[in-house]
């Protein structure tokens, strides 16, 4: 009786904690075929707590715009190691259903606006990497 008392306890934490994990927005691993776009921006004011939430709102409000599995925004991690560049203000990331989705919000109206109206006025400098998983 102890034993499945116990089982039935561990089961039930388990699902709990999975129910929970899947509450917060995280993500299956990527699968092959999907595509992650990854935007780095620079902005004219470094540290300009005001831009950076608008973007960072901003590129939020991409969720809705179809073939997007995934997305994150937010401020880089400052790190002492030589090789990480956390000199950007911004970083997005994007996981796409494959190229075709990509192909396809680069071209909605959403995605159209916001870098035209938010985006490129606030940004000295951006830099994207596109890359189709394996």
């Amino acid at each position: 009786m102890m034993k499945a008392k116990h089982l039935f306890l561990t089961l039930s934490l388990g699902a709990s904690l999975l129910t929970s994990c899947a509450q917060m927005g995280y993500q299956k691993a990527a699968q092959a075929g999907e595509v992650e776009h990854v935007v780095l921006v620079w902005l004219y004011k470094k540290g300009d707590a005001a831009t950076r939430a608008k973007i960072i709102e901003t590129a939020h409000s991409f969720r809705d715009i179809p073939g997007i599995l995934a997305l994150s925004a937010g401020e880089p991690l400052p790190s002492p190691r030589p090789v990480v560049d956390s000199s950007f203000d911004i970083g997005i990331v994007i996981r796409f259903e494959n190229k075709e989705a990509l192909a396809a919000y680069e071209k909605n109206p959403k995605h159209v606006k916001a870098v035209t109206e938010v985006l490129k006025p606030a940004s000295k400098k951006i830099v994207v990497h596109d890359i189709t998983v394996k």
